[in-house]
């Protein structure tokens, strides 16, 4: 068998499990956008409270992703991934009986908390089975789980808002319920379906075993150590990168749907335009992944894909009608999540073992820092201003600079990866 056909069987024995996680956790972590169309009136929420609530999450997830990837590295995936899902799943669910700002900023905190080892967790997955050559695809598959999201969850999230009434409880109260707890029963899937790695994947034989392993180790030299990785200005500078990645993931994807319903769209309608956007970014994602993989620039296709969202958010700033301004947004929307996969695939090109494990957490954690201020800055705005055309322009200008920065590490890593290839 090829090598290319053993890595193709374990991408179709991995992914689809990995996209279903993915898009169960992001489902959860962003539903609260949907819920305020309702909740914030029945609660009477401000823009301020739910921008930080929404974004509060991303504060416990940020602090706890270098630890949760380290404790994954020790004792597997498996059992890790099925303690947080099925702790995520319940404090998901929770969330419908929220009656305060502070019930509401502690349950968002600690579902952050809980779900803060997913992610981290996957990318580094991901390097115990596939060499490089193959990440930036299959990372992106992944992370197709955000617009999935976005495409199935939009719509069945405003479905289920139409529950209303029903039981006693609010729309938002049964929504929480409905796509928290199945996070909960994803965590036996993983038992049966997750393997710690290959070595104890019981449907490869050991041949395909050996073929793995050779192709992992005649990847280049890299940094195993954890304390001088997450001190490499690489490192530092993809943090920068993943900050404003997050600010523009999160400012948007949480307030999306007030965007769109500010315009005049019915509850429904917003869903589903929600929808579309996200749709046209699952393909612009895998579009830029394949690329990214094929010509090996990470860095410019990130920078590239960060640059469409900037100019997307300018559109959107001057739009003269509702129409120019929404396919703006979705720029946007297309341009930032298609420049995650090949900026956070650089990581593993140089780093390996609990360095990478740490790195990739440090880096998410970033996003997830930026994931908290851009929703908040977000709120802040919307209340002084009244409209969202300054958060759009904050966002383009981070989007500008964090562009910049992976140009420049592209550049300044081009002569060590050719002294790698010639080595």
């Amino acid at each position: 068998m090829s090598d290319d056909r053993v890595f193709a069987k374990c991408a179709w024995r991995l992914l689809p499990l990995m996209l279903v996680l993915f898009l169960a956790n992001y489902i959860d972590r962003t539903n609260v956008g949907f819920a305020a169309l309702t909740m914030n009136k029945d609660l009477g929420f401000s823009p301020e409270v739910f921008g930080f609530g929404a974004g509060i999450l991303l504060i416990s997830y940020a602090f706890f992703q270098v630890p949760a990837n380290l404790i994954l590295e020790r004792i597997g995936a498996k059992r890790w991934m099925f303690c947080i899902m099925a702790i995520w799943g319940l404090l998901s669910a929770s969330n419908a009986f929220v009656q305060s700002p502070m019930s509401f900023y502690v349950l968002r905190f600690l579902l952050g908390l809980a779900e803060a080892g997913l992610t981290p967790g996957m990318m580094f997955y991901l390097t115990l089975w596939f060499p490089s050559e193959y990440r930036t695809r299959f990372w992106a598959i992944y992370l197709c789980g955000i617009p999935l999201a976005g495409t199935i969850g939009a719509p069945l999230s405003v479905l289920i808002l139409e529950m209303d009434g029903i039981g006693a409880l609010h729309g938002w109260q049964w929504m929480f319920l409905l796509e928290g707890l199945p996070a909960t029963a994803l965590a036996f899937a993983v038992l049966k379906w997750l393997p710690d790695g290959p070595e104890n994947a019981g449907w490869l034989n050991e041949t395909e075993k050996q073929t793995i392993s050779a192709r992992l180790d005649a990847e280049p030299a890299q940094k195993k150590d954890l304390w001088p990785a997450l001190r490499d200005p690489r490192v530092l500078a993809l943090f920068l990168v993943a900050f404003a990645s997050g600010a523009s993931q999160y400012g948007t994807g949480l307030w999306l749907p007030q965007i769109v319903n500010a315009m005049g769209f019915s509850t429904l309608t917003t869903g589903f335009i929600v929808a579309l956007s996200n749709a046209v970014a699952i393909v612009a994602m895998l579009l830029v992944a394949h690329s990214a993989d094929r010509h090996g620039r990470r860095s410019l296709h990130g920078a590239l894909a960060q640059l469409v969202a900037a100019a997307g958010y300018c559109a959107a700033v001057f739009a003269p009608d509702n129409a120019v301004m929404l396919l703006g947004v979705t720029f946007a929307v297309a341009g930032t999540l298609s420049a995650i996969s090949p900026f956070f695939m650089i990581l593993p090109t140089f780093l390996r073992g609990p360095a990478a494990a740490g790195a990739m957490a440090l880096v998410n954690t970033g996003v997830s820092l930026g994931g908290f201020a851009g929703p908040a800055v977000i709120g802040v705005l919307k209340q002084q201003s009244g409209g969202y055309e300054s958060s759009m322009a904050m966002l383009a200008g981070l989007l500008l600079a964090s562009a910049l920065i992976l140009l420049a590490l592209g550049r300044a890593m081009a002569p060590r990866a050719a002294m790698a290839a010639t080595a």
